[in-house]
């Protein structure tokens, strides 16, 4: 009877080999269709290939991308997919080309789209954007708007872990219109002073959360746009930048909104703004509701706690008008740290849309060691704790 478990065990495991419900995944190396690792020869056709067999297996695959340095043009991981069960394990650097032209005005530099249950797992993408941006900087004329890394559109279940994005021409990642995404452990790098290089974007999309990751970046290290929900943003560590915004919203008259946004643990150094929510001073029927901002260090912050409901660049298309987007229940709470500039809190809310249930909780705030001030503009709310500045709530 002992010899019993025994053969069960063993009927089981060959059943398990045998049996077409039960499967390892299939591991695909990029090197297998003539990618190379030097860093010169243009693998993007090798990338798409093994790209496109994965896509195309029945079972969960795993896409290998060993160390060394790979040089792609645009690769697009069109979906969807046989499986949702798709692994993209890099161990080594994808690099852009050194000629901004060449992806510069093609949006994207790599893109998923339709595509469900996908991990980007390691490695390093080099945009090489430093090019594109001396072109904007010097001359501004004739220069592309430049590429995003990495873009996950119209897709579902996606994990982004433990990856690296070096200056990007634009922005370094982008959610659009996806839900349940998760992004952890990413490092994010650009020049403080190099134009559109958001560190991640998301916009039209459910249910993002961005855990344990530091940014820095010539603008936004994170960008909220219409159409998020459910956005859950958590030990996040941004500078040089232009902080953590929602916005800018408001552009269109008919606009999605934003709401249940959720930003806590995070640390701003020497950026342009802390938490900024912006809305251009123009009518629409946008919103911004049910957001917290919690537990936040700020260090020599030009702008640590802002509403702009004034924003116009350039003056053009919106002087003399007042934004339409409504601003409501907004939570700050254990807010401390330096403020470069004097005017640590400001809300410059809309004239017909007044700002509604701000809360200011436990919020200090110093200006060369020393109280700084807050200013409101059509804000309604209450203070509650120690709150320093004064409240002008």
């Amino acid at each position: 009877m002992a010899l019993l478990p025994l053969l069960i065990t063993l009927l089981f495991i060959i059943f398990c080999a045998s049996s077409p419900f039960v499967r390892a995944a299939q591991l695909i190396s990029v090197l297998s269709y003539g990618a190379m690792p030097d860093g010169k020869t243009d693998s993007t056709k090798a990338f798409a290939a093994a790209w496109s067999q994965a896509c195309a297996s029945t079972q969960p695959a795993t896409i290998s991308v060993p160390k060394g340095s790979f040089s792609l043009g645009q690769v697009r991981f069109q979906g969807p997919c046989k499986n949702t069960a798709i692994l993209l394990r890099i161990d080594g650097t994808l690099v852009a080309p050194s000629d901004y032209k060449v992806i510069g005005s093609a949006q994207n530099w790599l893109i998923f789209e339709h595509v469900s249950g996908v991990t980007l797992s390691g490695g390093t993408l080099d945009g090489q954007g430093s090019g594109l941006w001396s072109c904007k900087k010097n001359s501004g004329k004739d220069c592309p708007s430049g590429a995003t890394s990495l873009e996950f559109s119209n897709s579902n279940n996606i994990a982004i872990t433990g990856l690296a994005s070096l200056n990007s021409q634009m922005f370094h990642i982008v959610i659009n219109a996806c839900h349940n995404v998760e992004v952890q452990g990413v490092k994010v790098s650009a020049a403080g002073d190099s134009p559109n290089t958001d560190g991640i974007h998301v916009q039209a999309s459910t249910g993002v959360t961005i855990l344990n990751s530091r940014i820095g970046t010539g603008d936004d290290c994170v960008s909220i746009g219409p159409g998020t929900s459910n956005l859950w943003i958590e030990n996040v560590g941004c500078g040089p930048g232009h902080g953590i915004s929602i916005g800018s919203l408001g552009k269109d008259s008919q606009e999605a909104g934003v709401q249940n946004v959720t930003v806590k643990t995070t640390t701003f150094t020497g950026t342009e703004n802390g938490v900024r929510i912006k809305t251009w001073g123009r009518p629409s029927n946008g919103f911004a509701r049910n957001i917290l901002f919690q537990h936040s260090v700020m260090t020599d912050v030009q702008n640590p706690i802002v509403i702009d409901q004034n924003y116009c660049p350039g003056e053009k298309d919106c002087p003399g008008q007042v934004s339409g987007v409504k601003i409501s229940d907004v939570t700050y709470q254990d807010i401390h740290g330096s403020s470069a500039t004097e005017l640590a809190v400001k809300f410059d809310c809309s004239k017909t849309n007044p700002c509604s249930g701000i809360k200011l909780e436990d919020v200090k705030l110093t200006y060369k060691n020393q109280p700084a001030e807050a200013s409101c503009s059509n804000a309604g709310g209450v203070a509650s704790g120690l709150v320093q500045p004064t409240s002008c709530l």
